[in-house]
């Protein structure tokens, strides 16, 4: 039993993303009790005090208002991410959220910690996984180096069978359009990759389709072909 996903291009904690909140909540296994949150600023770990605090407290906000119990974790390092008591936290939530930040950062602050262990353990027994833009990103096959244009990429989780997952889709500039022609050209026969534009989302599970949410639209990449959909419609990600 694994749960739901959710990928978001932007907008976590936003009002902007209620909808989706209000489904996550609704699909994440609490049944005749308040629905156990734990947001994760880990990807921010790098910016300092003043930027963890400001994610942990629009997530507890945020959440708190949609009638959550609400923790924010500090992980933030590798030493935060290997703590027992964070972990026993994380395992016993119901939506595990990862804000953005540095995938990068958040990806090596992740791997093989007991932090990320306790998260893959919520989410197969049931618990939703949320992710935004670099909590996105890390569930790929890899991380495309963007200031290289895409030429070279870093390993990522591969939890979801995608190559890449690009946030900000629609807000990427045009000098940054080859990027995604690269991208493209890198897939091999049967890969896909996923852009998703900001104040959006696709929620699904493994194996099954997965619905738009949000503002704007997701998009389907293959080698060849490229398909966009807009809020409410399904697609599937392949095997």
């Amino acid at each position: 039993m694994n749960g739901l996903i959710a990928l978001l291009g932007s907008g976590e904690y936003l009002s902007v993303m209620d909808d989706v909140d209000h489904y996550l909540l609704a699909n994440c296994g609490a049944v005749g009790r308040k629905p156990k949150v734990v947001c994760l600023p880990t990807a921010a770990g790098q910016e300092g005090v003043k930027s963890v605090t400001r994610w942990s407290t629009m997530g507890m906000d945020h959440f708190t208002r949609h009638g959550a119990d609400v923790q924010a974790v500090p992980v933030i390092d590798a030493e935060s991410a290997n703590e027992q008591k964070h972990a026993s936290v994380v395992e016993e939530a119901d939506i595990v959220y990862f804000s953005g930040g540095d995938p990068g950062y958040l990806y090596r602050t992740m791997k093989d910690s007991l932090v990320w262990q306790a998260a893959q353990k919520a989410w197969a027994r049931g618990a939703v996984y949320a992710g935004c833009s670099a909590g996105a990103m890390i569930l790929g096959r890899e991380m495309p180096d963007f200031r290289a244009l895409g030429i070279r990429s870093s390993a990522a989780f591969g939890i979801i069978p995608v190559s890449s997952v690009m946030p900000h889709f629609n807000a990427i500039p045009l000098f940054g359009k080859p990027l995604v022609a690269t991208l493209r050209r890198r897939l091999t026969e049967g890969e896909i990759m996923i852009g998703i534009d900001e104040d959006t989302a696709v929620v699904g599970k493994l194996n099954e389709e997965w619905t738009v949410m949000g503002k704007a639209k997701a998009h389907v990449f293959t080698k060849d072909d490229g398909k966009s959909y807009v809020a409410g419609e399904k697609f599937s990600l392949g095997k």
